[in-house]
């Protein structure tokens, strides 16, 4: 069986309660269901949260939205897919970080036919570096890897797989659609101007009444220039930031 996992928590620091900020009447992370909602291939949507009782309320979203949820550990975001993929007999999954907003079914799509055409035989597809990072992962690997890991912080995922190339079945993702590549615009939720521009996006298509298909969202965002200015600026910052912390894992 295959799933898109959803990574959410409240408990963010820099733009505290991030997933539960209102836009029109409904979470952030409702606007990511949705659209992870979309795939073609995932047999379920599971949003993996934790067993904090601050976290209560995600999984009331889950129940709302008709999708399952998984409670585990808190810091080791690695044990807590794997105990999901345990629970919904889950063989492969791709995930979505829940500040990933406009994270876009089709790329999880890219991954689950990569599988396919590979005989379902990957452990880990790479897709590091677009708009936004997506992984996806094999359940048997992620067994393997929990278990020989050294640290139960696991919120960069992608050392534990790549810095060991004997051990699995590796491929970068294949077929990618220009639309996908990085460009020059920030669509992460992790501080209050991330949240202003995401606010001002949804604003416009609700206000057109239009559905905010990926194409749609990259063609307003190269016509209204200064919609991106509103958090590109943090891009680097929250590269820095992203550095820092990888520099002390210990995988």
């Amino acid at each position: 069986m295959k799933a898109i996992f959803i990574s959410v928590r409240t408990g963010s620091t820099r733009l505290p309660q991030k997933a539960l900020k209102q836009i029109k009447g409904k979470t952030t992370i409702e606007y990511l269901i949705d659209r992870v909602k979309k795939s073609n291939y995932a047999d379920k949507i599971v949003l993996c949260t934790t067993e904090m009782k601050e976290d209560d309320i995600l999984c009331e979203i889950a129940t709302k939205n008709n999708i399952e949820y998984f409670r585990g550990s808190s810091p080791d975001k690695l044990k807590r897919w794997l105990g999901a993929a345990k629970q919904y007999n889950i063989s492969f999954f791709v995930n979505a970080d829940g500040d990933d907003i406009f994270f876009d079914s089709g790329l999880a799509d890219l991954c689950f036919e990569q599988d396919v055409s590979n005989s379902n035989s990957l452990d880990f597809i790479d897709g590091r570096g677009l708009y936004n990072d997506v992984y996806a992962i094999r359940t048997t690997a992620l067994e393997k890897v929990c278990e020989s890991k050294k640290d139960t912080d696991t919120e960069f995922i992608r050392p534990h797989f790549v810095l060991h190339p004997d051990r699995f079945n590796i491929q970068k993702i294949k077929n990618v659609p220009d639309k996908y590549e990085k460009k020059n615009i920030r669509m992460t939720l992790d501080y209050e101007e991330d949240l202003t521009f995401f606010k001002t996006v949804i604003e416009h298509f609700d206000a057109n009444g239009t559905e905010m298909h990926f194409e749609k969202i990259l063609e307003f965002l190269d016509n209204n220039p200064n919609v991106v200015e509103i958090n590109w600026a943090l891009e680097q910052a929250w590269k820095d930031n992203q550095k820092k912390m990888i520099s002390r894992m210990v995988v």
